[in-house]
């Protein structure tokens, strides 16, 4: 089991991490809200290896049976591998660029408040809290979970409707030869 959950968890992580380090690599600033979107589909689409995955040990190993918990479990070590690849990539890709992502989020984001119309005292405790974001995520204590903590909800919530659903063997049955 911990080898599909590495094989498939190694998949997932290349399937999230090329369009990752491509978007970094190309994504301009007033795009990132796009950015957010497609890396979530992105993640989404990586994160059905966990189906594939759970479908495969049912139908190959375990007869065309599995439980629930067993089930969740190899969905939730492939997304942990998976969560692993894509904090890796993001940490690699920010050194190899020396991109000032929470600059040019931080920046963003106090923006799109001046867009909204915030000013004043409301305007200056905001900026006050991205300086404090910019400074705690140099902090590799605060990024790597923080980033990790972007892929993993993802796939816990792929892992428990992977599992609920094949835990039914009459959902999908493998075809007899």
């Amino acid at each position: 089991m911990f080898r599909k959950m590495l094989t498939y968890g190694l998949v997932a992580g290349l399937v999230v991490g090329i369009p990752l380090s491509w978007m970094a690599l190309t994504l301009k600033p007033e795009m990132l809200d796009q950015g957010v979107l497609i890396g979530y589909l992105t993640m989404l689409i990586a994160l059905s290896a966990v189906f594939v995955a759970i479908k495969r040990h049912r139908d190959v190993d375990g007869g065309g049976v599995i439980r629930f918990w067993p089930a969740l479990g190899l969905g939730l070590g492939i997304s942990v591998v998976a969560g692993i690849c894509y904090v890796i990539t993001w940490e690699v890709t920010c050194a190899i660029t020396q991109a000032d992502f929470a600059g040019t989020y931080a920046k963003f984001l106090i923006d799109q408040q001046v867009a909204k119309g915030v000013t004043g005292d409301a305007l200056a405790k905001f900026t006050a809290e991205m300086e404090q974001f910019k400074v705690d995520y140099a902090n590799p204590f605060f990024r790597l979970p923080m980033t990790f903590a972007e892929i993993f909800p993802v796939g816990v919530l792929v892992s428990l409707a992977s599992a609920g659903l094949l835990r039914n063997s009459r959902f999908l049955p493998a075809k007899r030869a």
